[in-house]
Order: C-alpha cells, then structure tokens, then sequence
C-alpha cells in the first residue's frame, strides 16, 4: 500500500472499549490486562493545567467524556475502538518523562513522542493490523496539535502534516476530550481553540481526508521546500527511481529485493561491512561514506538502484534522501516488519548476524517512514 490508509473493509475492536456510552468502562479489568497503567496513579500534574489530580484520574475522565461526545457514539465500532484507545494510551509515558523543578514546577517533556513509542509496542503485542496501529500512535503523538496549532510558525504545513498521518477531525475529537477530561482555568478558550482548528482545517480541505496535492512530486517538494505553495503542481523532471529500504535487521529485505528488483544494482551496507571486514558494532561512518560514494556513480549516470540498509530513523533518511533528489531522483521507500521473534530467528540465518541486543535496541528507535518523507511510501508488513 502507498500509505497508511485504513480498508474500510478492516474490522477490528478493542475489547474494553464500550459498546454504548450508557454502559460502565471496567477500569478494574483494564488495569489488570495493561499492568502498565498502574504507574499513572503515581505520577501528579501540574495543578495549573490538570486540577483533577494525576495522570489516571485525568486518564478515565478523558475516556469517560470521550464517549458522551456524540461525534464518536455515531462511529462504527472500529473507529470507536480507536479512538477509544488512544484516549485510554495518550498520556502512558508522562510517568517517565515527568520532571519536578526545584520550585515544585511540574513538566512532562517528550511524553508524547515517548508515549507513541510504547504504544506500538503495546498494540503489537496485541496483533492489531498495522494500519489500525499506526493510526492509534498517530492520533497519541498528534492529539495535541488542535490546542497549539496555531502557535506554530507555520500553521498550515502543520495540519497538511498531519492529514498526511491521521484524520484532523479525529484529532480535535480527541482534543475535545481531553479538555473536558480536566480541571483548567482556561478550559472555554481551549475548547473554541478546538472549533478553530476544525474550520481551519475544513477551510483547506484536510478535516477528514490528506491534504490533496496535485501529484506525488507536488507533495514531496512542498515536505522538503521551505515557504512551498501546497497547491502548486509540480513539473516531473524526476530522471530516476532510487528505492530506499528500510526496516530492522532480520525482515527480509534481501528476499524482497530478490523477488522484486533482481535487475536492479543494490547498494548494500551489509555487503560493505563484509567486504571491508567492519562489525555492525564498530564505527559506520567509513562504510556509509563507501555507500554514498556508489550511489554518486549510479545517480550521475542516471541509473536506477536500491540503498539497502536499515534506514530505522529519519535523520538518516533524509540525508540519503536529500542526496537523492540532488540528483532529480525519485525517491521510493519500501518498508517492512515481521514480528520480533521472526526478526530474531531470521537474523540468525543471514550471513551478516546482528546481536540481539543491538535489534533490540533498533526496535526502540525506530520511526517507520511516512508519507511527508518521499515519492512513494510502500509498507510490506506481516504482524
């Protein structure tokens, strides 16, 4: 698939999640089945912006308006679920990343993007089909957007954004909810705040759908432009395809490569690492520079090719990326994922190991490619 696009044929349901707003949410049972958000109770708020008290009594009175919201009780049962759990998972990392000042000031930085870490992790664990669960995190890292959106620097680019990732509209659903699920002075001013951002993205036409470019390159030049018109449509002087692969040690690049591209040169750091005889654990830079020193001599002779690494974390990306289109490529990211026992087992049987512990710790970095990154996003993905 070319995004993270829900089938509407997709079925799937969070078993505690009410069926109707009259029946009661087993907390009990939810907190026996996600020990995890025991630690909520623990962890206090800043009485200026949460008067409720701590992370889980905001936590089910955010639940608990969430389904009196009317918006959400005419939902399917699906998109009720989802919406259902990223309220109940939205603030699971605030206990990590709460800070308590000398003078009592109480902050919880990166929780969000902290939290749509661990979310993925949670719903993993729960088979949920990959689409479902990357729009659950995206609705944890985005949730706020609605109340500060329009403090950004750039307002506009950052709802076109975020339509790219999740629909604006369930956003402000679960922004409206998360106010009404606490005590503030200011709560009037941000609900209106709420309405304004729903007009805002209605009047440009991504409340309930991506933004629409005018084609892929429209888009891709508007991510990677400062100041780009979002409605310009771009003239394809693209002269090649380059495919950047992307996903953890272990989940079949090699093989998808081989099934799909054979013709295709590859620039493959596992092959350098083992014709330059460096370990995976020793320092990169003398293969990545190898790396990028091939892919100049395909891209100045405006041959098509696939960079074939890891690529688990944006930075690295959009450095490649920025190298690429230089060249007027057009830039194809293929990502896959297999669950993390396959990883292992498979990583075991390439020629190339990468110790376990250092899989593990590429699980916990890894961002999975979007949309605002490329040409093309292709997900190949087995959960």
């Amino acid at each position: 698939m070319n995004n993270i696009a829900i089938d509407k044929n997709t079925t799937w349901t969070f078993p505690y999640c009410p069926t109707s707003p009259y029946l009661p949410i087993n907390w009990t049972e939810i907190l026996v089945q996600f020990p995890c958000l025991q630690s909520l109770a623990k962890c206090e708020q800043n009485p200026i912006y949460h008067a409720e008290g701590n992370v889980w009594i905001h936590t089910q009175l955010v639940c608990e308006a969430l389904v009196l919201l009317p918006d959400w009780q005419v939902m399917n049962v699906r998109d009720r679920s989802i919406l259902f759990t990223a309220a109940l998972f939205h603030d699971i990392a605030k206990p990590m990343a709460t800070q308590v000042a000398a003078d009592g000031k109480i902050t919880a930085k990166e929780h969000v993007n902290l939290g749509a870490k661990m979310v993925r992790k949670i719903l993993q664990n729960l088979h949920t089909p990959f689409a479902i669960r990357e729009t659950i995190v995206a609705i944890v890292r985005y949730e706020s957007l609605p109340l500060w959106f329009w403090s950004k620097s750039q307002p506009l680019r950052s709802i076109i954004k975020a339509s790219q990732l999740v629909r604006c509209d369930w956003l402000a659903l679960m922004a409206e909810a998360d106010v009404k699920g606490r005590i503030c002075a200011d709560r009037e001013r941000q609900l209106e705040t709420i309405e304004f951002f729903r007009e805002f993205c209605q009047e440009h036409n991504c409340l309930d759908r991506s933004y629409p470019f005018a084609s892929n390159l429209s888009r891709f030049i508007y991510f990677h432009k400062e100041d780009a018109d979002p409605t310009y449509a771009a003239f394809d002087d693209t002269r090649l395809e380059v495919i950047l692969m992307s996903g953890l040690p272990g989940t079949g690049k090699d093989y998808w490569i081989e099934h799909n591209h054979p013709d295709l040169p590859v620039v493959s750091l596992d092959r350098l690492r083992i014709e330059m005889k460096i370990l995976p654990t020793d320092e990169q830079g003398e293969i990545i520079q190898a790396g990028r020193d091939l892919a100049k001599g395909y891209l100045q002779s405006e041959t098509p090719f696939i960079w074939n690494a890891t690529n688990i974390v944006k930075p690295i990306r959009s450095g490649l990326i920025r190298l690429f289109a230089g060249y007027r490529a057009r830039i194809r990211i293929v990502y896959l994922e297999v669950p993390i026992d396959r990883v292992l087992q498979q990583n075991r049987n390439r020629k190339a190991q990468v110790p376990n512990n250092v899989i593990y710790r590429y699980q916990d970095r890894l961002e999975i490619p979007d949309l605002t990154e490329a040409h093309q996003v292709d997900y190949f993905v087995d959960v």
